[in-house]
């Protein structure tokens, strides 16, 4: 034990810290792609002209989204039975703590925004469905409806606010070289928004909907591409904690799943994918939107893996 103690391998000495495991990415990707399915559903509520059915109904997938986030986020927290105390106190220098409080505000704001762009009949029969919260549905929805704009508005910011959230959450611990990058939180409201469009493609919208996603995808992968290689830039000229973190996506352990899965398949091939069909009027298929969820998806794997190696 002697031993132990003077060649620093005591777990007195140095405690291991917790390894987060699948949940926390899975939280993180869900979380992002629910802000962009509210900034972009927003964005579509917004528009002049009729909206497709598929495009009235899907804001209700944020909330849904966030919740299954959160379970996830919930698998992994050691003391459950206190996950109240988020909620006794707003802490204003505390990221989680904002964090936690904007999780709870997607809940209104996406559902009084959605039933305020469901048509007449729509909300008649999803009151009927409700049951005894019939009521409460049509209640709630005469008090959206004059307040629709503004309900867009708190959705976009709520949205930004969510995904940001996603990046900081990492970001402030910055004794982890990889995660200690002001860059993740923009970084993962553009990724969010990639998915959020990606993930409303895979829906029936209608043409010209699916045209304005995918070319809110185009932008957001662009964004995703430039943060991304001021993001490696920073970490390569750091410190030497900061091109030890680089190297591990360029050159290390993470590199070929890195730029296989998250730069190729992720961002070039759909990017290329999504400008074809612009430009050659080609019929819209899955597999761009596909490749961008599954990129986004790998992203968040392997910086929370990266970061904690």
């Amino acid at each position: 034990m002697h031993e132990l103690d003077l060649s620093r391998h005591s777990a007195l000495v140095d405690p291991r810290l917790h390894v987060w495991g699948w949940e926390i990415p899975v939280y993180l990707f869900l979380g992002g792609m629910a802000a962009g399915v509210m900034i972009l559903g927003a964005v579509l509520a917004g528009r002049a002209g009729e909206r497709s059915r598929a495009a009235r109904w899907l804001p209700f997938a944020a909330p849904v989204l966030v919740s299954v986030g959160m379970a996830a986020l919930f698998l992994d927290l050691a003391n459950k039975a206190h996950v109240f105390r988020f909620y006794l106190a707003l802490r204003w220098t505390s990221p989680m703590s904002w964090g936690a409080w904007i999780l709870v505000v997607v809940y209104p704001v996406t559902l009084l925004g959605g039933l305020a762009g469901l048509a007449d009949d729509e909300a008649e029969a999803l009151a009927a469905r409700a049951g005894p919260l019939g009521d409460l549905v049509r209640r709630a929805r005469a008090f959206a409806l004059p307040r629709a704009a503004a309900l867009r508005t708190w959705t976009v910011a709520t949205g930004v606010g969510l995904g940001v959230y996603t990046g900081i959450l990492l970001s402030t611990l910055g004794a982890r070289a990889l995660w200690g990058s002001a860059l993740l939180g923009p970084l993962f409201l553009v990724s969010g928004l990639s998915t959020g469009a990606a993930f409303l493609m895979l829906f029936p919208v209608s043409p010209g909907e699916r045209t304005a996603l995918a070319r809110w995808d185009l932008v957001a992968i662009g964004g995703e591409v430039l943060l991304l290689a001021l993001f490696l830039v920073g970490l390569s000229t750091g410190g030497a904690a900061g091109r030890a973190a680089a190297e591990l996506l360029l050159g290390g352990a993470f590199t070929a799943p890195f730029w296989a899965l998250v730069v190729i398949a992720g961002l070039a091939v759909p990017a290329l994918l999504e400008a074809l069909e612009a430009r050659l009027h080609l019929r819209s298929t899955l597999a761009a939107p596909a490749l961008v969820l599954a990129g986004g998806l790998a992203l968040r794997f392997i910086l929370v893996a990266a970061g904690q190696r």
